[in-house]
């Protein structure tokens, strides 16, 4: 059984920082790559970041420089390291997991609410 399960969301205020978790079970974590999305109140689910099992990094242009993602494949684990957070960071961040030719896997998701 596949699981993703997300950690690390919460209450932060405008320019702080948090660091997301993902901890991937029941798939070959190495050969996939691995991906953060968000869906803010009213809006779409949407790309945060992702990082291929070779390590290549992609993020959305609102992102970067100022979220890292990284992956650590002996601990089936990626991150999301969230740093000048503002307002408009608040959404639900969910992992994901996909390979080419298989189905994506997702977990539930964390709430980040950033406010003052």
């Amino acid at each position: 059984q596949v699981q993703l399960v997300e950690s690390g969301g919460g209450l932060v205020q405008p320019g702080g920082s948090l660091r997301l978790s993902c901890a991937a079970s029941g798939i070959i974590f190495s050969l996939h790559t691995m991906g953060w999305y968000r869906q803010g109140p009213g809006k779409e689910r949407e790309l945060v970041a992702t990082i291929t099992n070779g390590g290549t990094t992609n993020y959305a242009d609102s992102m970067k420089g100022r979220f890292t993602i990284s992956r650590d494949n002996a601990k089936n684990t990626v991150y999301l390291q969230m740093n000048s957070l503002k307002p408009e960071d608040t959404a639900v961040y969910y992992c994901n997991a996909r390979r080419i030719g298989m189905v994506p896997y997702w977990g539930k998701g964390t709430l980040v609410t950033v406010s003052s």
